[in-house]
């Protein structure tokens, strides 16, 4: 009897294991899911072949936290505030593809 194929799932799963995780942690109470939504949708779109997993993480207190594989890149309160977001993905970027250029969201010279 043959084997069935392999689940393309499972094949990305173990092939995702090796990239980046981002982890977006925020406050419900604040109503901050749309934000933090959006900020991955960016992400997902800017950094679609650079990155393992984007995940959303509920929290409380004001909190907004972005962290690649554990480290933050940006937190609300350290920041003081939101930064923007072609900050962010020069953040995530200088962390994952320090070599890519973010085209129009990149540093001004």
């Amino acid at each position: 009897m043959e084997n069935p194929p392999r689940s393309t799932c499972i094949a990305s799963k173990r092939v995702n294991a090796a990239k980046p995780r981002i982890e977006i942690e925020f406050c419900m109470q604040c109503r901050w899911l749309l934000r933090a939504g959006w900020t991955a949708q960016e992400l997902l779109t800017t950094f679609a072949d650079e990155l393992g997993e984007v995940a959303l993480r509920p929290g409380s207190g004001g909190v907004f936290r972005v962290s690649v594989d554990g480290d933050t890149v940006h937190d609300r309160k350290r920041d003081g505030g939101f930064i923007e977001l072609p900050e962010l993905k020069q953040r995530i970027r200088d962390r994952i593809a320090p070599e890519r250029d973010l085209g129009h969201s990149d540093r001004k010279s």
